[in-house]
């Protein structure tokens, strides 16, 4: 069996638009409402606001991946980075470092996409991982890079992953994509579009040793 970029097309992703307009129409309207209620209440319930959707999507985003972070910590190490008052809440260097990375992500998000944006997001997200051996970096080991299940004498291989010596190119293509396709690209996708098809995308090329998961959820 081929995995999807062994495929003659790749990566030329394909959709049905008319199975994805009703959800771009909602979050469209959702996004709508939010920005114009956030028009009419003050500067600081807004920072507050702003604090609290930084640091759910934080704390939701890690939980998925197995990562347990205390919302109350995070939403303190965000106020920090953002030069607002705190509690002196302690925090561990997990959730400094998702502050850190989701403060720089909101303040940089009309920025290019470039190959060292995502070593120092990556780098946030893993610095206090010590049994990754290459972080703010891509991968540069010689043996597949295997999503697996089960234990090592029964496991299961769900996905391999494009050798470590095609990533740099690979990463290029899908960064040229991304900006391409963004609101001021020269082929803009609706946001739900791009969101799925970048996500897909790189988390086919898997990029990093780990925390591919949370660096293209994020």
């Amino acid at each position: 069996m081929a995995w999807n970029w062994q495929l003659k097309n790749w990566p030329n992703f394909t959709w049905n638009e008319d199975n994805l307009e009703k959800y771009e129409h909602e979050f469209i309207l959702s996004a709508g409402v939010i920005i114009g209620s956030s028009e009419h209440i003050s500067k600081e319930d807004k920072q507050e606001l702003f604090v609290q959707l930084l640091s759910s999507e934080a704390v939701d985003t890690s939980l998925i991946e197995g990562e347990h972070l205390n919302r109350d910590s995070v939403q303190s190490s965000i106020k920090k980075e953002l030069g607002l008052s705190v509690d002196g809440k302690k925090s561990t260097p997990a959730e400094r470092s998702i502050a850190m990375m989701m403060v720089d992500l909101y303040c940089t998000i009309d920025e290019p996409l470039t190959h060292e944006t995502l070593y120092h997001w990556h780098r946030l997200l893993m610095r206090h991982d010590h049994r990754i051996e290459v972080v703010g970096a891509y991968r540069t080991h010689e043996e597949p890079m295997e999503i697996v299940s089960g234990p090592d004498y029964a496991k299961k291989v769900h996905f391999v992953a494009p050798p470590s010596k095609t990533v740099p190119d690979e990463m290029s293509w899908f960064i040229k994509w991304f900006e391409d396709t963004s609101p001021n690209g020269n082929n803009p996708l609706l946001s739900l579009t791009r969101a799925g098809i970048a996500h897909l995308w790189f988390e086919s090329i898997h990029p990093f040793e780990d925390g591919n998961g949370r660096t293209t959820k994020y």
